[in-house]
């Protein structure tokens, strides 16, 4: 449990130094600015839970049922977060990440 959290520690502080300190908003486009970057923070986060998933399950910690849960749950956040997108007019493929030099989120 230890090296996950290390691991998400260091991800969160790789996050730090490439995300600006200060985001400017046109003022017309405040709303979908607002959900663009909420929603990109949610499908990060949604990123980080499934791959925590694939570990515990390479790792044999959970059981059949589990895992099929853990799957489904993540599909129905998946599908959920690209309909908000949609509703805000957000291509769901806006909301991978750019970390700078590493690349893309995905």
């Amino acid at each position: 449990m230890d090296t996950e959290l290390d691991e998400l520690r260091r991800e969160v502080e790789r996050l730090r130094g490439i995300l600006p300190e200060r985001v400017d908003v046109d003022p017309d486009e405040v709303e979908q600015g607002l959900a663009k970057l909420v929603l990109a923070l949610v499908e990060f986060l949604r990123q980080l839970l499934e791959r925590q998933a694939v570990r515990r399950m390479e790792g044999g910690s959970l059981t059949d049922e589990e895992v099929e849960r853990m799957g489904l749950a993540l599909m129905r956040l998946q599908e959920k977060l690209h309909e908000m997108a949609r509703a805000f007019g957000i291509d769901p493929s806006e909301l991978n990440v750019g970390l700078g030099p590493l690349g893309k989120l995905i």
